[in-house]
């Protein structure tokens, strides 16, 4: 049977980096360092649900470590006087000591805003959780929500699934709405992709999300001249078989 890769993976080295960027000296410390990273995202994950975060990438080295929250709404994860980010970062460090670490590192948290929440697989799959939790018809939803992505000069291509037991019903099913193209075989694409879930009173929906955000080329220009002069070339071809 053939595997379906994961958008993020399959980018990575290409146009994506790795979201936590560290150097293990053995594999002892390797281990540790896995297991911190994925305590700490489990925190945040529960800690800032409703905020609209896109990203949680962690950097560390013997001294510090630093988080870099990526969220539409700053304000909420912040929080009055810096009174947000001051709690998160007692909780991760409470965490940490509970893990009982050979290094105890400086904890730093960057909060970083995100201008266009559009362009963010993440937080459109949180706008679609939301909209169902809400109790709003699902159809609805999806469609509303693919064409604000869409009405982004800088989307490309839009792909919402929705699975279960869609609109209260006794078998579990799958919808999709797709707009403009995500190719997803092109390695220069640049697809983000993002999974969540909805509680719902009859079950859990699972919501799946793709954005194109146009292709990435070692020099930028260029390849917009590129898609420029194809695109000039298939315009007399459609007026001409119209």
């Amino acid at each position: 049977m053939t595997h379906v890769a994961h958008p993020f993976v399959q980018r990575l080295g290409i146009i994506r980096d790795w979201r936590s960027r560290w150097f293990a000296a053995d594999q002892k410390q390797y281990r540790e360092y896995i297991r911190t990273d994925a305590a700490v995202r489990k925190l945040l994950t529960a800690r800032l649900k409703g905020m609209y975060v896109a990203n949680v990438e962690i950097e560390r080295d013997e001294k510090v470590y630093r988080i870099i929250i990526s969220t539409s709404r700053p304000g909420l994860v912040i929080g009055r006087s810096g009174e947000g980010a001051t709690k998160l970062k007692k909780d991760v460090d409470l965490l940490l000591r509970t893990l009982k670490l050979t290094e105890k590192p400086e904890i730093k948290i960057d909060i970083e805003e995100v201008r266009s929440p559009e362009t963010s697989a993440a937080i459109v799959a949180q706008m679609v959780v939301e909209g169902l939790e809400k109790r709003m018809p699902f159809r609805r939803v999806m469609k509303q929500t693919a064409e604000k992505v869409m009405a982004n000069r800088d989307i490309k291509g839009v792909r919402i699934i929705a699975s279960g037991r869609l609109g209260g019903a006794e078998m579990a099913r799958k919808e999709q709405t797709k707009k403009g193209r995500v190719p997803l075989q092109t390695l220069r694409a640049d697809i983000d992709f993002a999974r969540e879930r909805a509680i719902l009173p009859y079950g859990s929906i699972g919501i799946k999300v793709w954005i194109y955000r146009g292709d990435v080329f070692a020099n930028r220009k260029a390849g917009e001249q590129r898609e420029n002069t194809r695109g000039g070339n298939r315009r007399p071809n459609r007026s001409a078989s119209r």
